[in-house]
């Protein structure tokens, strides 16, 4: 039972390693997967639906750098970074519920770790997206 335990809480400190490095790019993702979804049930194809889904992505991901270069208001910004951000939240939740339902018996504790995690990971996204957002705050500058 105790190496089960140890094993439960490596796996899911290993995975949110992974989520909080991946987080930021769970929206592209997640839109050129739909994409790519969408041109396969049309016709297009394996090796078609893939590179529609991957020209989504980086179109997605392209109009999250765009909007960050354009938009001063801090208000803006933290909008736009709550948009991709939720999906992360969303991510680690269900990430953590993929491991914490086989290990924790309690419905009220796995609901608790769950919950958790989806918090962490989506802070982690958000904090991520803000910090990428000013090229100029990561270097030292100011903006003039």
């Amino acid at each position: 039972m105790i190496i089960a335990i140890i094993a439960c809480v490596v796996l899911i400190g290993m995975l949110c390693v992974l989520a909080f490095n991946l987080a930021t790019y769970a929206v592209p993702f997640m839109a050129g997967l739909a994409a790519a979804r969408f041109a396969y049930h049309t016709g297009s194809g394996l090796i078609g639906a893939g590179l529609v889904g991957f020209v989504a992505g980086l179109a997605v991901f392209g109009v999250l750098v765009f909007l960050f270069a354009a938009l001063r208001p801090p208000i803006l910004r933290i909008a736009i970074a709550l948009i991709f951000a939720a999906p992360a939240a969303v991510a680690g939740y269900q990430l953590v519920w993929g491991i914490a339902h086989e290990y924790v018996p309690s419905a009220i504790w796995q609901q608790l770790f769950c919950i958790t995690g989806g918090v962490f990971v989506g802070v982690s996204a958000l904090l991520r997206l803000m910090a990428a957002g000013d090229p100029l705050a990561n270097q030292g500058l100011s903006r003039p």
